[in-house]
Parts: structure tokens; C-alpha cells; sequence
């Protein structure tokens, strides 16, 4: 009973992979100059229009709370792009047969994989400067992503998502 409560936990800690972000930005911007923003136009997230609505929706909410505003006339554009790609479990079973004597010897091996593949998703996040079409900010984030959810398990994974990845904007120490 003991292993299995084992294999379980190790299961639900694989299941629930931490939402993993790297940023990157330009040193010599002034953050404090940006107030408001606005998402470009021609934006194709990679995402369902339905998800598409949740993610602008989770990152309005985080970056007012920020003290940002929406505007026609934005100081930055947002610019989202997503793909998602598959990832193979690397854990097998193996199971061998040999056998072997005087002159005749032989052998059968058999692998048998544990689990299955996993959905993960890359979401990058571009701030360009407004006046000069520059990219100032980027946050690219990796996390599983399960296309079965209900819509408000995908609606809480993108809020939870966007508070990670706007957790380092504006960076800190400058």
C-alpha cells in the first residue's frame, strides 16, 4: 500500500509540472515611462478564439492591478504567440528472456512504456514600444496544458499563468 501511495504522489506531482518562464528585456528602456497598451491588431496567439478571450482577459486584469490602462493611443503593444508540442515519457519497462548453453544461446527483449505523451504549451509574451517598434520586454513561458479542461479549470490555469509570467514586469532593480 505503501508504493502505491508513492507512485501516486510522484504521478500528481508530474501532472501538476510548475509553470516555467524565462524573461528577457532591455536594459536601457525606462519602464516607468509606459502607462498604457493595447494588444496588436493582427495578433495570432496560436490559441482557440475561447482561450484567446481568456488569456487577454487574465492579463487585462493583472496588468491594470499593475496600474496599466488600455488605450487607442498605447505606449506599447502586446503581442502573444503560443505553439504546443508533445512531450514522450522516458520511463519504460523493460523485460528480458536469454538463454543460453553449450553452443545455442539466444535472447528476447521487450520495452513497455509507463504513462503517455504530455500536451505542453510555449507562450511568449513581446511588449514593443509604441514610438519606436521595438521590442522592449519578453517573458517566454512553458507549461502543461491539458485541451480537455472545463472552461473554468483553462480559465484559472491562464490567470495563474499570467501572474507568474507578470510577476517580474516591470524588472526589478532598475
Amino acid at each position: 500500500m505503501r508504493w502505491l501511495s508513492i507512485i501516486l504522489l510522484a504521478f500528481f506531482l508530474v501532472a501538476c509540472a510548475p509553470i516555467k518562464v524565462q524573461y528577457d528585456y532591455d536594459k536601457n528602456v525606462d519602464f516607468s515611462t509606459y502607462k498604457t497598451y493595447q494588444y496588436f491588431a493582427d495578433m495570432d496567439t496560436g490559441l482557440s478564439t475561447f482561450d484567446t478571450k481568456r488569456l487577454l482577459d487574465a492579463i487585462d486584469l493583472k496588468i491594470q492591478t499593475l496600474g496599466f490602462k488600455i488605450s487607442e493611443t498605447p505606449d506599447f503593444y502586446i503581442d502573444i504567440k503560443s505553439k504546443a508540442f508533445q512531450t514522450n515519457q522516458h520511463s519504460s519497462v523493460g523485460v528480458g528472456l536469454g538463454g543460453g548453453g553449450g553452443h545455442v544461446g539466444g535472447g528476447l527483449s521487450v520495452g513497455i512504456p509507463i504513462g503517455s505523451s504530455q500536451t505542453n504549451a510555449e507562450l511568449t509574451i513581446h511588449f514593443v514600444d509604441h514610438g519606436k517598434n521595438q521590442l522592449f520586454w519578453q517573458a517566454i513561458s512553458t507549461f502543461s496544458f491539458n485541451a480537455n479542461q472545463t472552461p473554468d479549470q483553462k480559465e484559472a490555469q491562464f490567470k495563474t499563468l499570467v501572474e507568474k509570467v507578470l510577476a517580474e514586469y516591470p524588472p526589478k532593480g532598475l
